[in-house]
């Protein structure tokens, strides 16, 4: 499985943890003196050819767009996957390169996911963007840990793909019996499990249909999901991404990193849909069970798609 992915600028060093149309919203920062003097060169999708005086020494987290893209705009919490040069912003040293060959990295955009330089920064991008973002030591804290840098940092990021947080579908009706799910503002969802018997047999029913790719056999997709225990109705250890701060991926069909359930409760739906899946055993953790989820157990799980990687 492919983990959500947070930058960390530290001093010389820069990390990488390989972890509808509605009204664009405002960025989180803007442009200023010192991310309007880096000079950035090069088609979008190459590396960059980045010039600057140094220091660089903004007081807050500056961003200017080099290429304007015309994709969806990127906000808060938003998931984005990205290319990226950079720097020290005292010395001007490349601290590091990634994503320009095939392997452009996932980020999430949210605090404790990504420093937080780069999480307002990129908020001035649309997908298909060029910008450049000065961030001041103060955010370029580590998020996990809280530590700043001696230094800020400079980064170049290519912005190809940008995915919500949350499934954008039309909501839809389900029958009688089936669970109940609610959602929070951010869109996680809390479930209410019927005292009746569950089914025999693996169950799936659409919450919301998008309209984006049909997921297939061997596609790797990105989702958020919550699964609870059909009997206690208790949410399952390490059983919600909403818990643990942003999206997972997994790929679809034999050899899947999760379990049966999962994939066939994705396979055939559209991006941007939200699916309610009841587990039988033989789908979910089988007779011997996994963690608190008994031998035997039924599942359900509300699973989120929001793209396919």
């Amino acid at each position: 499985m492919r983990s959500s992915l947070a930058l960390i600028a530290t001093a010389g060093l820069v990390a990488v943890a390989l972890t509808g149309c509605a009204t664009a919203p405002e960025p989180a920062v803007a442009p200023g003196a010192s991310s309007e003097a880096i000079e950035v060169t090069g088609d979008f999708g190459e590396p960059p050819r980045v010039e600057f005086p140094t220091p660089i020494t903004p007081d807050e987290t500056q961003c200017t767009v080099v290429i304007e893209g015309d994709g969806e705009p990127v906000r808060d919490g938003d998931t984005v996957r990205v290319a990226a040069s950079l720097y020290d912003a005292e010395s001007g040293e490349e601290l590091q390169t990634i994503g320009f060959e095939d392997d452009a990295v996932l980020l999430t955009l949210n605090e404790g996911k990504t420093l937080a330089g780069f999480r307002t920064g990129l908020t001035c991008a649309n997908e298909g963007s060029r910008v450049v973002v000065a961030v001041p030591p103060a955010d370029a804290a580590n998020p996990q840990t809280g530590q700043e840098p001696a230094t800020g940092a400079v980064a170049v990021f290519d912005v190809m793909d940008v995915f919500p947080s949350r499934a954008n579908g039309t909501p839809r009706l389900t029958r009688d019996g089936f669970p109940a799910v609610v959602l929070a503002p951010d869109g996680r969802p809390g479930i209410t499990v019927p005292s009746s018997d569950p089914p025999a047999q693996t169950e799936v029913e659409v919450l919301r249909e998008g309209s984006g790719a049909v997921v297939e056999d061997g596609d790797e997709v990105l989702v958020q999901y919550t699964g609870v225990d059909w009997q206690t109705g208790e949410v399952l250890s390490n059983g919600s991404t909403w818990a643990t701060g942003g999206p997972t991926s997994f790929v679809v069909g034999d050899g899947s990193s999760q379990i049966p359930g999962l994939s066939k409760a994705v396979e055939g739906q559209r991006v941007g849909s939200q699916v309610g899946v009841i587990v039988a055993p033989e789908d979910g953790f089988g007779a011997g069970g996994s963690g608190e989820a008994a031998g035997d157990a039924t599942l359900f799980y509300v699973i989120d798609i929001l793209g396919v990687l």
